[in-house]
């Protein structure tokens, strides 16, 4: 079971919070936003959120919606989508066991089992790296702690993101954990 989303915001270097997502919409809701960068801790993105109108307002519109019940699978987060396909492979995915859906599902719940180490790290890189263009990329260091992030080299991304802001610098290590060597 996956852990609640988390996100991270920033006053200029200076780290606000790092909490849930309501706990998120709360803070910025409240106060001066001037300068203020939120980052989802998933995929390193810089997030913006509508907080026009008052709290309940903001939290209904963003806050997942509670499961519904009725036809489908909404307990389960079934989210309907748009797939393209060529027809050979919607006839192949036709003639699965349980139907396109299911073997869908199957498929990428083999591939993400397959390197789920890699799977991981790839993730990480690609969060830590999105955060680091965001915040660091006039930062010394940065050119390098983006090569020591894909190298998957601590020390070396450690040692590029020495000199900067001390709140900046823990955040990046958090995000590119999973993707660098222990040393």
């Amino acid at each position: 079971m996956e852990t609640e989303a988390t996100f991270t915001t920033f006053d200029g270097p200076t780290r606000r919070l790092t909490a849930p997502l309501a706990a998120t919409l709360t803070l910025l809701h409240a106060g001066p936003r001037a300068g203020l960068l939120t980052f989802d801790d998933r995929t390193g993105r810089s997030v913006d959120f509508d907080l026009s109108g008052t709290l309940d307002e903001v939290l209904a519109r963003h806050l997942p919606p509670e499961p519904r019940s009725g036809p489908g699978r909404p307990k389960l987060g079934v989210v309907s989508r748009e797939v393209s396909l060529l027809p050979r492979h919607w006839e192949w995915l036709e003639r699965q066991r349980g139907g396109a859906s299911a073997a869908l599902r199957r498929l990428i719940d083999e591939a993400r089992k397959a390197d789920p180490d890699g799977e991981r790290r790839a993730q990480a890189q690609a969060a830590a790296d999105r955060f680091l263009g965001a915040v660091g990329g006039d930062l010394p260091g940065f050119e390098a702690a983006t090569r020591a992030l894909y190298a998957g080299q601590r020390a070396a991304f450690e040692a590029a993101l020495a000199a900067w802001p001390p709140d900046v610098r823990t955040h990046a290590l958090y995000l590119a954990a999973p993707a660098l060597e222990e040393a």
